[in-house]
């Protein structure tokens, strides 16, 4: 009979760590649950943005991939063929540009990395926080890993447990991104190791094939097919995995025939790491019962051992035998307990770790403790889960803006506005007169009602350029200076000047500098 009823929260992430800390942390640290799968969660756990753990060999693009959603280069960004991240870069929202060793940042309680410090110096090293006022990472934190390389050498050269460290993130983050390099899919036998590190987490998993405009369609369709039927050996989910084929940097593409394709997918990603804020509360409440459920066995496990060991002869030699039993018991306790074979930790792992302590002084069973989670799973989390839906219907739509994910919100290259795909784009002055001549014989050409050409039409020029959709549609709000969704004849031929900007390498201005406002434009007045 329950003495009470569920408590009354304000608001979930303040009934997550009060759920926690009175009802699951006593079990964990009554059987030493930290010493052997996860350290105790702090308060930053439950309060920090959204994370998204970006996570391939060298050379897949990762850090490309995160300044092509940031649309700015972060510190510490290194960007080349060779392994160049050889750390772990966790890239935050700052008010000032800057790089924090992770020294400091394991000490810093408003940070969720402090414990962290227990992977020792070696990774401490190679781990830092690169802070900057960028708009998308007022929503989410991206952790950028090093490039995964293949041979035992790079296993022996990190100087910590790289496939742990990643399995500690996994844990705490909300998206996990698998890159891959359509040209090179061998899986190396670190990459698979750190994959079945992710294990129980494959519901944050999502996989970007990248760099795909290098090869033709007929290829790609077999590198895809292949690349699914790796993971499928090393990825053990009823579900398929959710694959985005695409390039993710600001360059012109190579073969554009898939832009269409392309173009899709990257909206699909968007609109997934768009929707991580709104998705925060549910993950942690998430993560909260699958770390009871497994503390649950944990407990079980412990208090078995503890009482099948003898109290005062042949202790070594019994120890010996049950963890060379211990799948046995394992079974054991799933049939008494009517327990899931999921929610087993890995049998070869805990073996390794009980070798490691004292069984004599773990604890028996303890039924109050069991009960109290129990408890807390049947009755609080379904009080928290309410309050989780009323969060989400009383807080505004909260989205990732900025950067990438606003290039193709607006006007014609929104996804699927009109025909046809993309052109180009960067900054300019009024030297647009002295190819004005050029331009006006394609505006012309584009059938102009009223002196103006529509959006789709002005598209289908544009699209020639190449470029991707958020970078065009950046060039359509910078060249729509009346913001009246067609183009005048200066209009369109300064949106061909920022094709042009960009073709040559330079990037766009956020606003259009007073000296490219076409002269006619110059005195409209602000709205």
């Amino acid at each position: 009979m329950r003495k009470k009823d569920p408590e009354v929260f304000q608001t979930v992430s303040d009934g997550l760590k009060k759920l926690y800390k009175t009802k699951l942390l006593p079990l964990e640290e009554h059987y030493k649950f930290h010493e052997f799968h996860s350290p105790a969660l702090e308060d930053a756990d439950f309060d920090n943005k959204p994370m998204v753990l970006l996570v391939g060999q060298y050379s897949t693009g990762k850090t490309s991939f995160i300044r092509y959603l940031l649309e700015q280069d972060f510190p510490g960004m290194r960007i080349g063929p060779e392994p160049t991240t050889d750390s772990f870069i966790a890239v935050m929202h700052g008010d000032v540009e800057g790089l924090i060793p992770g020294n400091a940042l394991v000490v810093d309680p408003k940070k969720p990395f402090r414990k962290l410090n227990a992977f020792g110096n070696a990774f401490l090293n190679r781990f830092v926080c690169a802070q900057l006022p960028n708009p998308v990472l007022e929503s989410i934190s991206v952790i950028d890993t090093p490039g995964i390389l293949s041979g035992e050498k790079q296993r022996i050269s990190r100087g910590y447990d790289f496939a742990a460290v990643l399995e500690w993130f996994a844990e705490r983050v909300d998206r996990i991104i698998l890159l891959f390099d359509a040209h090179k899919l061998d899986i190396s036998d670190e990459f698979s190791e750190v994959i079945k590190a992710l294990k129980n987490h494959e519901d944050k998993i999502r996989v970007v094939l990248n760099k795909a405009d290098q090869i033709e369609t007929q290829q790609l369709m077999r590198v895809y097919g292949a690349l699914m039927w790796s993971l499928g050996k090393i990825v053990n989910t009823p579900e398929v995995i959710r694959v985005y084929i695409g390039s993710f940097w600001s360059h012109p593409l190579l073969i554009p025939d898939n832009r269409k394709l392309f173009e899709a997918e990257e909206q699909d990603l968007f609109k997934d790491i768009q929707s991580l804020p709104r998705n925060a509360a549910l993950r942690k409440l998430n993560d909260l019962i699958k770390r009871a459920r497994l503390a649950k066995v944990h407990a079980y496990i412990i208090s078995s051992l503890k009482k099948e060991m003898p109290s005062v002869f042949g202790k070594e030699g019994k120890k010996k035998e049950l963890i060379n039993s211990l799948g046995e018991i394992y079974s054991r306790i799933e049939r008494e307990h009517q327990i899931s074979p999921g929610d087993f930790p890995n049998l070869k792992k805990m073996q390794e770790q009980l070798n490691g302590h004292d069984l004599n002084k773990f604890q028996p069973l303890k039924m109050k403790l069991l009960d109290t989670v129990d408890d807390m799973l049947a009755h609080d989390i379904a009080g928290l889960m309410v309050l989780v839906r009323q969060e989400e219907t009383n807080r505004p739509q909260k989205v990732v803006k900025g950067g990438a994910f606003d290039g193709t919100l607006n006007g014609p290259f929104g996804h699927g506005y009109g025909e046809g795909a993309g052109e180009g784009i960067d900054e300019a002055e009024w030297v647009v007169a002295r190819d004005k001549p050029m331009y006006d014989e394609i505006f012309y050409t584009l059938s102009p009602v009223n002196g103006k050409v529509t959006g789709a039409n002005a598209k289908k020029e544009m699209v020639k350029s190449k470029l991707p959709n958020t970078v065009l549609g950046k060039i359509w709000k910078l060249a729509d200076i009346d913001k009246d969704g067609m183009l005048d004849d200066e209009e369109f031929a300064l949106a061909n000047h920022l094709i042009k900007v960009k073709l040559e390498g330079h990037e766009l201005p956020s606003d259009l500098p007073g000296h490219l406002i076409p002269p006619s434009k110059r005195k409209i007045p602000a709205e």
